[in-house]
């Protein structure tokens, strides 16, 4: 037990060690506990006969909290000294999270559950008083470098078991075991906390579940070489801020050919010519018609084309549709001082020697989201406009609480709002779900809060923002 004494604040610092995972103990003391952490505790209004169900189906950490403990964790791994060539990306786990939030609500001061434990790993954290975040226990986890020398922990033997002390690192060796990739976190408000045989009250209560398991004693938490240089097959040769990284996945939704869509995606003529539509982030999608590959509409360029040609057929040359038709993202980009002619999926486009506006076709991708998924995450407005993908919203997530999946403003958004219950709140979508397109927009001066739809969105100031369209659509 070490004691750091500063001006008006005593901090005291436990910690606790297991046989493969540990647990890092921190509490400072002041006087701002309750406001801070109310954002943490259970919505009481939603308690009662159905209590039960609306606290499972309740996120156990702030959306906010949690991107900043994924990227935190994904940073410190790619900057491990020495580097490490095998090092995977962490990416969230829904189930490691609902496992984290089953044991941080029994509020004891110890790993488990035992049975769970066979299989993940486990990182806690807790502490009183003054409000740490999440991200705050994550970097003191890594922080135990220092007592550590790659490959073995050396100097790392802590004297427990009542009270742990002296130098730990199995908190550090878990965060950075390179094969472990998923991770899921909850944190919760625990009433009373038996720590070490003392009685915490409103202690704060985080819990963090990692998988694949790892850590094992006597072993090196990675490959020591040039990053990515030695990851897994599956990983396909992916390499992102110096760790193995698969591409994002999206899925690709069938539609009926005679599927309705409203202004977010213009319907267009084979002969449509990109300097013949308006101009604008509203201009970006475009639904081309079947039967463009034999049309008329010249073609000027390869990837880069000439805004005088055909968007659609365009789009063929360029093997984002086929003859069937269907939907294109438009990006116009600097004027190009030249256009280059060639033969692809049966359109031969022509050459063009002098500069003229040009624009790049790609594929309108679809999405999978969740209730919590925000604009500002997934494609934040940039000048002069941006490119988003097309949203499936799942069901039920008009049921989930404000300070989880926020609505903020009414027609137009605030950025960090849940697109999926935004969506709802507009009209756009039902409480089961569905497709929606998404327009960032630039930044407004103020948002006003309106009760739509059952659910009441927030005011707020200046942010970014964004428009929502509905999508009605049919599938195979």
């Amino acid at each position: 037990m070490t004691f750091f004494a500063a001006p008006g604040l005593l901090l005291l610092t436990l910690l606790l060690l297991c046989v493969t995972n540990s647990s890092s103990l921190l509490m400072p003391d002041s006087k701002e506990l309750r406001e801070l952490l109310s954002r943490y505790e259970q919505d009481t209004s939603q308690k009662g006969a159905s209590g039960a169900a609306a606290n499972r189906s309740r996120r156990a950490i702030l959306w906010s909290d949690r991107e900043e403990i994924l990227q935190l964790h994904n940073k410190l791994r790619g900057n491990v000294y020495p580097s490490a060539a095998d090092m995977e990306h962490m990416v969230w786990d829904d189930e490691l999270e609902r496992s984290a939030t089953q044991w941080a609500e029994e509020c004891q001061w110890d790993h488990g559950p035992r049975d769970l434990l066979k299989s993940i790993g486990q990182n806690l954290a807790v502490h009183w008083g003054r409000y740490r975040s999440p991200a705050f226990h994550v970097q003191a986890w890594y922080d135990e470098v220092k007592d550590y020398t790659y490959p073995y922990p050396s100097e790392c033997n802590p004297w427990c078991p009542e009270r742990c002390s002296g130098p730990m690192c199995t908190h550090y060796t878990q965060l950075v075991w390179a094969t472990t990739n998923r991770v899921g976190c909850a944190v919760h408000v625990c009433p009373r906390m038996n720590v070490w045989g003392e009685i915490w009250e409103n202690a704060v209560y985080l819990v963090c579940n990692y998988s694949p398991k790892g850590n094992w004693i006597g072993e090196a938490p990675y490959r020591h070489g040039r990053p990515c240089s030695q990851c897994p097959p599956s990983f396909g040769g992916g390499c992102r801020n110096n760790l193995c990284y698969k591409e994002k996945k999206y899925i690709h939704v069938p539609l009926w050919l005679n599927c309705e869509l409203n202004v977010a995606a213009h319907n267009i003529k084979c002969e449509t010519k990109l300097r013949d539509k308006c101009r604008g982030s509203t201009c970006n999608r475009h639904k081309c018609p079947a039967n463009c590959l034999h049309a008329k509409g010249k073609v000027w360029g390869t990837v880069s084309y000439d805004a005088q040609s055909s968007i659609c057929r365009a789009a063929i040359h360029a093997g984002v549709i086929d003859n069937n038709g269907g939907l294109v993202d438009i990006t116009r980009t600097e004027k190009s001082p030249f256009f280059v002619r060639s033969t692809k999926n049966g359109i031969e486009s022509l050459s063009k020697y002098k500069p003229a506006n040009s624009f790049i076709v790609s594929k309108v991708e679809v999405y999978t989201a969740d209730c919590y998924t925000t604009v500002a995450e997934i494609c934040p407005f940039k000048r002069p406009s941006s490119h988003c993908p097309r949203f499936f919203c799942p069901a039920n997530c008009k049921t989930q609480p404000s300070y989880w999946s926020p609505v903020i403003g009414s027609n137009i958004y605030a950025d960090n709002s849940s697109i999926c219950k935004a969506a709802i709140h507009a009209g756009v979508i039902k409480a089961s779900g569905g497709l929606v397109d998404v327009l960032p927009l630039e930044r407004r001066k103020s948002y006003s809060g309106v009760l739509r739809n059952a659910i009441q969105s927030e005011s707020n100031t200046e942010g970014d923002s964004f428009r929502l369209f509905a999508v009605r659509v049919g599938f195979l």
